[in-house]
């Protein structure tokens, strides 16, 4: 494993002391597989017309823990804090490089996804996430290309007066999350997205259900002009045409 930058397969911990996050490079965009990705919003951007593009990337946070391996960058909050802000001043220099050569690239907006900051306490999330999060969205964030801002983890609605201060365009949450709570706490001119179980509702339930599930929601949610229904987090792969289609039924109904 090749240990000059981060913009590469990984496998393991990259950043194990304070040492190799102080040598650790930032990544040039000629980078990995950096290219492919920007290439392949080109040739979307040619091809749909019709409707937005967006483009996605990870959140600081999400990919410090990456770097430092998830269970490690746990107790290093505690026992070795600089450390970690030094990896996140170095993930956060690389994802607004990345981010703006994905909306030089054409894309229409981002989505960034910070799942990890979900496991934290607000206060730590306040001290180790939405400050890099919203470095990213002040640098990149125009009236022309808006920043969604995706975070699933079960300590989110402890946090939400927290993180609606990031300055994202829209919020996503997961279904670990009260949707109802999310709107009554999110400012009326913020867009809130979510949240049916993408596992056990999309993948796993039936198209009936699926249905219901997306009427149901609406029922307590589609009186928040604000808001815009959607799965909690990534559709799973083999999830059925079926129960896709099923969910804009029950919407539209």
């Amino acid at each position: 494993m090749r240990k000059s930058g981060f913009s590469v397969m990984m496998s393991g911990r990259l950043v194990c002391d304070e040492e190799q996050a102080t040598s650790l490079k930032v990544p040039e965009l000629t980078a990995g597989r950096i290219d492919v990705v920007l290439d392949g919003i080109k040739i979307a951007k040619e091809r749909i017309t019709e409707k937005c593009v967006l483009g996605g990337c990870i959140g600081p946070f999400s990919l410090a823990g990456r770097l430092m391996d998830v269970t490690e960058i746990m107790y290093s909050l505690y026992d070795e804090p600089e450390m970690v802000h030094t990896v996140l001043n170095k993930t956060t220099e690389f994802l607004i490089k990345y981010v703006a050569a994905i909306k030089t690239a054409g894309a229409d907006g981002i989505f960034m996804a910070e799942p990890l900051t979900g496991i934290l306490s607000p206060q730590l999330a306040e001290e180790f996430s939405i400050p890099y999060v919203k470095r990213i969205i002040s640098c990149i964030q125009d009236d022309s290309f808006p920043v969604i801002y995706h975070n699933c983890g079960n300590s989110v609605p402890k946090m939400l007066d927290k993180l609606f201060t990031q300055g994202a365009f829209a919020y996503h949450f997961g279904n670990a999350a009260d949707m109802c709570e999310v709107l009554e706490t999110a400012p009326a001119d913020v867009i809130c997205m979510g949240n049916i179980d993408p596992a056990a509702c999309f993948a796993k339930g039936t198209a009936e259900s699926v249905k219901t599930a997306a009427a149901r929601l609406m029922s307590s949610c589609g009186k928040y002009k604000n808001f815009i229904p959607s799965s909690g987090c990534d559709i799973p792969a083999k999830t059925s045409w079926d129960n896709i289609n099923s969910f804009f039924e029950g919407i539209k109904e």
